[in-house]
């Protein structure tokens, strides 16, 4: 894109300067002659500003769809994301509620095996 923009800016200088050099070297009067320099040089002055509107659309438009791209993009890797983060819950809940299970379990036990014993003892010295 800079290569196209020097090269028309490139032809546009040798255009104009060579106009202006058949402008200064052509037998006309000297007002008229900076009459169509004055002229020459508005014309370009106004393609030149043509040219930029259609440059500054398509950058504006490049830049568009760059920027859609990159949304589209983030907001898949932001999905993605979301989805990983949600199985990593869903794993973390089973494995909690799992330990709580065993842990639960391991109570009762220790609760069941405690009153047996002391169920034990306390015959044991009723006996005696």
């Amino acid at each position: 894109m800079k290569d196209q923009t020097r090269v028309i800016a490139a032809l546009l200088i040798g255009a104009a300067a060579g106009a202006a050099l058949g402008l200064l070297l052509a037998p006309e009067k000297g007002e008229k002659t900076r009459e169509d320099i004055a002229d020459y040089i508005n014309d370009l002055i106004e393609d030149a500003k043509d040219k930029a509107q259609t440059a500054g659309s398509s950058i504006r438009e490049y830049g568009n769809n760059l920027y859609g791209k990159a949304r589209s993009k983030f907001a898949g890797a932001a999905e993605t994301a979301a989805d990983y983060r949600d199985a990593a819950v869903a794993t973390a809940r089973e494995k909690a509620e799992d330990l709580k299970d065993q842990a639960q379990s391991k109570f009762e036990g220790a609760k069941a095996k405690a009153k047996s014993d002391i169920n034990d003892l306390n015959h044991s010295v009723q006996n005696s």
